[in-house]
């Protein structure tokens, strides 16, 4: 069993489309019974909110499948429940070595490292640019169900 959490500021953008665009490529693969999946936020701002109007666009537009959900906070406890959390940028990781007491278990790591790149996942917040984020997040999930085939 892969429990896997993806995080970023609000929960409302890039988690949320990497949470179900990866409940999907699993649900493909046909394993998504080997896997727990969710996304929460980092930050407080958009605590109890659907995901953005764009995400949810964006995934009717690929034909991803998801549900209303709303905005939670990361918690230290949410550390011994998950084998990845995943993050969107470096303010993510910041916010996860603080709240994780530095990752002594190395559980956390951001979407691109997974396909190999060192660079954060496009953030529609101040772009707009929806398709740039599916994108990466298609990549980067994709790459992480790689690695948990190989693991």
């Amino acid at each position: 069993m892969y429990k896997i959490l993806f995080v970023c500021h609000g929960n409302i953008c890039r988690s949320p489309m990497c949470e179900f665009v990866m409940k999907e490529l699993v649900r493909r693969a046909g394993c998504a019974a080997e896997f727990v999946i969710d996304s929460k936020a980092c930050r407080t701002d958009e605590i109890g909110s659907d995901a953005h109007p764009g995400t949810q666009r964006k995934l009717k537009e690929m034909g991803i499948p998801f549900t209303r959900r709303s905005a939670r906070l990361i918690q230290r406890e949410d550390y011994g429940q998950y084998d990845f959390i995943v993050a969107m940028d470096e303010e993510n990781m910041d916010d996860l070595r603080r709240l994780m007491q530095g990752d002594p278990e190395r559980k956390c790591r951001l979407l691109l490292s997974f396909a190999g790149e060192d660079r954060e996942v496009a953030d529609p917040w101040y772009s707009g640019n929806f398709d740039a984020t599916y994108r990466d997040a298609v990549k980067g999930c994709q790459a992480l169900l790689e690695t948990c085939d190989g693991a």
